[in-house]
């Protein structure tokens, strides 16, 4: 069944590349409304952004969704992923600047946070995105392809010339809960020459050691080091839930990609809806409630049950 947050959940933190600090409001919804952003702090034009993949204005270094009005928020893909797991369907969210606030870089904060609160069920199956036939965008060694496939499954693999990343993979099942005791703790990560580039233009300007992993030339900077040894991969997985949930519901079959980034992401959703034929609406029942009181990066699974019916 469909579900929206049993109360407001609220969270503040400052933005990763505005530095602003903002006050987020995650509000619950009524069935079938989906996912909508409102900036109150901009009352002159339309303040509501719609968490959609046709809304999606930028990718270069986060998910950025804008309205007709030119009135966009930021860094969605971790607030995204964290509503996926938890398994929101309806939700209001409400921020008083242009960014999701970064928290610690990733997904773990929003989660507990919503399950804190806990969620409220609703009379209205889940919609989902059951995939038909294989779709892939590529762009030189960069491959992202969604394709059919039983549960709704994340697989990726990195390689970066990095002596602490290398080549790296990771994989999960988001109907068995492995997203929460595998992903929701990966960090955003970052190297200081592009740090430093980036603040020269007036970016990244809320990133710290607290909020992302750093690599200088040959190391990890964070004195506290990793949270596991694959945490660059665990966290392009997370990029990934996230940036698919903004396709309308969550993904019923396989993510497969190699070097994926939010705008390689999101051209795979443009190409998947350009082919009508490739993808169908459907109703999900799912017997799983996720839990957060689960140790830092286990391997532990929560067993779901899930039943598929193919809306006409």
């Amino acid at each position: 069944m469909q579900h929206t947050v049993s109360k407001i959940v609220t969270l503040s933190g400052v933005g990763l590349h505005s530095g602003a600090e903002t006050v987020l409001n995650i509000n619950p919804a009524s069935a079938s409304s989906g996912l909508v952003f409102v900036r109150v702090d901009v009352a002159d034009k339309d303040n509501i952004v719609p968490a959609k993949w046709n809304h999606v204005v930028d990718t270069r270094l986060c998910t950025v969704v804008g309205n007709k009005d030119g009135v966009t928020v930021g860094t969605i893909e971790h607030l995204m992923a964290a509503l996926a797991a938890c398994g929101v369907d309806n939700a209001v969210i409400e921020l008083d600047g242009p960014e999701v606030p970064i928290m610690d870089g990733s997904a773990e904060p929003f989660i507990e946070a919503i399950l804190d609160v806990g969620l409220k069920a609703q009379a209205a199956p889940r919609r989902g995105i059951k995939i038909l036939k294989e779709v892939s965008v590529r762009d030189g060694d960069k491959i992202v392809t969604l394709k059919p496939g039983i549960g709704s499954r994340y697989q990726i693999e990195i390689d970066f010339p990095h002596p602490e990343i290398g080549r790296q993979s990771a994989q999960i099942d988001m109907f068995s809960g492995d997203f929460i005791n595998q992903i929701a703790e990966a960090r955003t990560f970052g190297f200081l020459h592009e740090v430093n580039a980036l603040r020269a233009m007036g970016l990244a300007l809320g990133g710290s050691l607290e909020n992302a992993i750093v690599l200088d030339t040959d190391s990890v900077m964070n004195p506290e080091g990793l949270r596991c040894p694959n945490e660059f991969a665990r966290h392009k997985v997370l990029d990934a839930v996230g940036d698919l949930y903004i396709a309308g519901g969550p993904i019923v079959g396989q993510f497969e990609a190699s070097k994926p980034g939010h705008n390689m992401n999101n051209l795979v959703l443009r190409e998947l809806f350009s082919q009508p034929d490739a993808w169908a609406f459907v109703d999900l029942y799912m017997d799983h409630v996720p839990e957060v009181d689960l140790p830092v990066m286990s391997c532990a699974s929560e067993t779901s049950v899930l039943k598929v019916a193919v809306r006409a």
